[in-house]
């Protein structure tokens, strides 16, 4: 049981419910864990049973689970194999970027380049998968998907944003969803007031990417948000290469959560001239060895 892709779940929900402060009786959406861990909703729904069990959460009466004072008082376990995870992840995201990863390859060949179990590895690997970089070959192996790796490619990055996302704010079909959009509000308002000092580069790639796409998302055209999707799967790798300035990743957010604010009163005008200006923002810091 304690192995289960469940059981390895607990420690980030635990986690979750510390970072954002959630109070006893907070009901946890089995969607929104899901989102956040990416993973689909049966595991998550699996934890969330085991915790119940281990008194950490409360059965809530609408139905699902509710924090529990356990959860409050519990320290999350295995963080150091979380961390660990954390830095292999990274380790084989760095390679590839540098090449020293060929485009295929097999776990046995992962096992012993990395000080890895095939344990780690399988999370690992099922997490490249869910982030689009990878895919599993027919009947053995692996192979990575080519992303950008030039710095001009990646400027060319930023000026397709530029063309794209503001037009998505100013689509006729544009339609505001506002309970997606406050989710993310909350998640860059950890991000601002400190959160991002701490957060691993994936956590902050992730955190960013995830508001852009719902503001793609909510465009109504369907072709925004695929090429923007493709483009963060392409982008993934060369931003985790970048070192992280905190202090301009923190400046990040805040631009977010100015952006969010113009679309949750309907300023969408504003709000498409404020992601304009965001992006040229972004894009020149990053001609410097900047991240996020």
């Amino acid at each position: 049981m304690g192995n289960t892709l469940a059981s390895r779940l607990i420690p980030d929900i635990l986690t979750y419910i510390a970072s954002h402060q959630l109070a006893v009786g907070t009901r946890l959406p089995e969607r929104v864990l899901a989102e956040r861990l990416r993973v689909s909703r049966s595991p998550v729904r699996s934890a969330l049973q085991q915790m119940a069990e281990q008194a950490l959460l409360l059965r809530h009466p609408e139905g699902g689970f509710a924090v529990a004072a356990g959860a409050l008082a519990a320290t999350p376990p295995a963080r150091e194999e979380v961390s660990t995870n954390e830095r292999l992840y990274l380790a084989i995201a760095r390679d590839r970027i540098e090449g020293e990863l060929p485009l295929k390859v097999s776990e046995n060949e992962l096992l012993r380049r990395y000080p890895i179990t095939r344990g780690q590895l399988t999370d690992i690997l099922r997490r490249i998968v869910q982030e689009g970089w990878a895919e599993r070959l027919p009947g053995y192996g692996w192979s990575f998907v080519e992303g950008l790796t030039s710095p001009a490619a990646y400027a060319q990055s930023y000026r397709f944003r530029l063309l794209i996302e503001p037009a998505g704010i100013r689509e006729a079909d544009f339609t505001l969803d506002a309970e997606a959009l406050r989710r993310c509000r909350d998640e860059q308002q950890l991000l601002a007031e400190g959160r991002v000092f701490e957060a691993s580069p994936a956590e902050i790639f992730d955190a960013n990417t995830r508001l852009h796409e719902t503001i793609a998302r909510c465009s109504g055209n369907a072709f925004i948000l695929d090429a923007l999707r493709r483009l963060n799967r392409l982008r993934r790798l060369i931003e985790y290469q970048k070192s992280v300035d905190r202090q301009q990743a923190q400046r990040r957010c805040q631009e977010h959560l100015q952006l969010i604010d113009l679309l949750l009163e309907d300023r969408r005008e504003e709000a498409a001239l404020f992601m304009t200006q965001h992006l040229r923002n972004a894009a020149e810091e990053k001609q410097e060895p900047a991240a996020s």
